[in-house]
C-alpha cells in the first residue's frame, strides 16, 4: 500500500507538465497509518494579467510566461530564455525567434531587452521596447 502510493505520487509529480498554470514542488512525505501523504507549495509568483514578468519565466519560442525558469540560451552575448530543446535549437537558429514587433510602436525588439508583460490569463506574453511604451498602449487600448 505505502508503495503503490509513492509511485503514484511520484507518477503524479513526473506527469506535471511545463504549461501547467500553478507548479509545485515537492516538500515532505509524511507516513501515516499505512497512507503516503505528499505536501506541496506554491512555487509560482502571482503574475496578473498586466504585470511584467521576469526573462527567465518566458519561453521565448513560445511567448509563453511559463511560471518557472527556462532553459537559458546564450546567443551573441545575450541570453535568451526557451522551454524545450527544439526552443533553444530555434532560439540558436533562428534570428526572428529572438526578436519581437513592440504592439505599440510597431517596432523589432530583441526579446532580452524587452519589457515584457503577461496580456492574458493563459500565459501569452508581449514584448515592448520599454515601460513607458507599455503604459501608452495600455492607455490606449
Amino acid at each position: 500500500m505505502i508503495k503503490q502510493g509513492i509511485i503514484i505520487a511520484l507518477s503524479i509529480i513526473t506527469l506535471i507538465g511545463c504549461k501547467n498554470e500553478t507548479k509545485k514542488a515537492e516538500v515532505a512525505e509524511v507516513t501515516v497509518e499505512n497512507k503516503v501523504e505528499v505536501k506541496t507549495e506554491t512555487t509560482q509568483e502571482d503574475y496578473q494579467v498586466g504585470s511584467q514578468v521576469p526573462n527567465k519565466l518566458v519561453c521565448m519560442v513560445n511567448n509563453a510566461y511559463m511560471g518557472k525558469p527556462q532553459m537559458p540560451v546564450p546567443v551573441n552575448g545575450k541570453t535568451y530564455y526557451g522551454c524545450c530543446q527544439m526552443c533553444v535549437g530555434t532560439l540558436n537558429d533562428n534570428e526572428t525567434a529572438r526578436t519581437a514587433k513592440d504592439p505599440f510602436s510597431g517596432k523589432t525588439v530583441d526579446k532580452t531587452e524587452a519589457y515584457i508583460v503577461l496580456v492574458k490569463k493563459e500565459g501569452d506574453v508581449a514584448y515592448f521596447e520599454s515601460k513607458e511604451n507599455y503604459l501608452k498602449y495600455n492607455k490606449s487600448k
